[in-house]
């Protein structure tokens, strides 16, 4: 059997790594910039759909506080200086606006029952709803949703309505929840990483359909797909992915 490749460390590929910080406010402004240029380049890419959708960033010293686009605001216009900070419960600590208190309801679950996680994106996409629609998970039959093998879970029923707990449990441990009836759910260590990750699984669902309607896909096997998904799947390399996607909407100021 011949030897596997070695993967080659992500800081040997000249890649800029994830900042740090060494102060509160910068690590605060870094997260606010980075999440709205999030919200742009989904505005970008079509995955604004109406006053739906949201991102939301653990603040870096309130960890019970979330940043957030505020309510019925086009994902195209807004600024870091636009963003709102919201509690757990859904009271708006900074910011003059409303945030969408039955979505955001379900971030904040979500963001308790995994306090490792920055940033969770609720967002839209065709491909993503498509394949919530017929309730089925993202199967491993490109390289690029490996990256979700044995990684994200299906809540397998639809209710007309967001329940927080019932969703957050419904993630577990994974990267991603697919919502049936609804769409897609994601989560990274960092903004760059769930964004990542959402874009990531609508072109995997995208894929997924197309290959349907012309024949059977192939599935890659169960080792292959795992080691896959080793190699791909960490928030890292996700923050590595999207370092050029952002190129299209970061701030030049």
């Amino acid at each position: 059997m011949p030897d596997q490749p070695v993967p080659v460390p992500v800081e040997r590929l000249g890649f800029e790594m994830p900042p740090v910080h060494d102060t509160v406010e910068a690590a605060r402004a870094h997260r606010k910039e980075r999440l709205a240029e999030a919200l742009r380049l989904l505005a970008r890419l079509g995955h604004q759909d109406g006053v739906a959708g949201q991102i939301t960033a653990r603040d870096p010293e309130f960890e019970d506080c979330y940043w957030v686009n505020p309510f019925g605001r086009a994902f195209g216009a807004l600024t870091a200086d636009d963003l709102l900070l919201v509690d757990g419960d859904g009271r708006v600590v900074r910011g003059g606006r409303r945030v969408n208190q039955l979505a955001f309801a379900v971030h904040a679950a979500v963001h308790r029952r995994r306090p490792e996680v920055v940033a969770v994106v609720r967002a839209q996409g065709p491909y993503g709803r498509a394949l919530a629609a017929l309730g089925e998970l993202l199967a491993p039959i490109t390289e690029e949703a490996c990256a979700f093998y044995e990684d994200h879970a299906l809540l397998d029923e639809y209710s007309g309505a967001d329940e927080p707990e019932r969703t957050a449990l419904a993630l577990g441990p994974y990267k991603a929840l697919i919502l049936r009836n609804r769409g897609l759910l994601t989560v990274g260590d960092s903004v760059d990483a769930a964004v990542w990750w959402f874009i990531e699984a609508e072109r995997a669902a995208q894929v997924q359909l197309i290959a349907r309607a012309a024949g059977k896909p192939v599935p890659v096997d169960h080792r292959a797909a795992a080691l896959t998904r080793e190699r791909f799947g960490s928030d890292l390399a996700a923050w590595v992915s999207y370092q050029p996607l952002r190129e299209l909407v970061a701030s030049t100021s």
